[in-house]
């Protein structure tokens, strides 16, 4: 059996635009395996989730991004909808973080529209990662290779990168990324 016991993990997110099942389903797979996870956003309080485009449910602030490093959690992981990640691209402080990670070698997982946060951060080049398909120019422009797969695992460098492409994708990607943080 896989575990996460003793191992805590980032969900970072915008205040308002997540898509609630990839930020729930993960989140799920996290606390199944023994892990704990940790709401990260731009803002104290509540963020406001999404499915589509309805208003979803709200959820609880654990952390604020610009009080926190990578050091204080093993793993990070990046829903996806529209808005979140381009939120987050637009705030030095998530970038910031995000870039952390990479810098520490500690794995990430990203889901959809995630990936955007990714390339603002400058962690794609010469990477090979899946996304919402829309996003492929965006990646390969920024130096990746993208590829339509239900999840991608890179190993290129120091630390692991889960991408995966859609809500329909979450059970795969959730094995995949708690395969992952477990490793490490």
């Amino acid at each position: 059996m896989i575990t996460l016991q003793g191992k805590t993990i980032a969900f970072l997110v915008a205040p308002e635009g997540v898509e609630q099942a990839e930020l729930t389903e993960p989140w799920q797979a996290v606390r199944e395996a023994g892990g704990t996870p940790r709401l990260v956003s731009t803002q104290s309080g509540r963020v406001q989730a999404f499915n589509h485009l309805d208003r979803g449910d709200t959820f609880h602030v654990d952390e604020v991004v610009g009080e926190l490093m990578a050091g204080e959690h093993d793993a990070l992981v990046l829903p996806g909808g529209v808005a979140n990640p381009d939120a987050l691209r637009m705030d030095p402080a998530a970038v910031d973080f995000v870039r952390s990670f990479f810098d520490a070698g500690k794995p990430v997982a990203a889901i959809c529209h995630a990936p955007w946060t990714l390339i603002e951060a400058g962690v794609v080049r010469g990477r090979t990662l899946t996304s919402w398909p829309s996003l492929r120019s965006d990646l390969v422009n920024a130096g990746a290779q993208w590829v339509d797969q239900q999840v991608h695992l890179c190993t290129d460098g120091p630390n692991t990168l889960i991408t995966s492409r859609k809500p329909d994708d979450l059970p795969a990607f959730g094995d995949a990324l708690v395969t992952a943080f477990a490793k490490r």
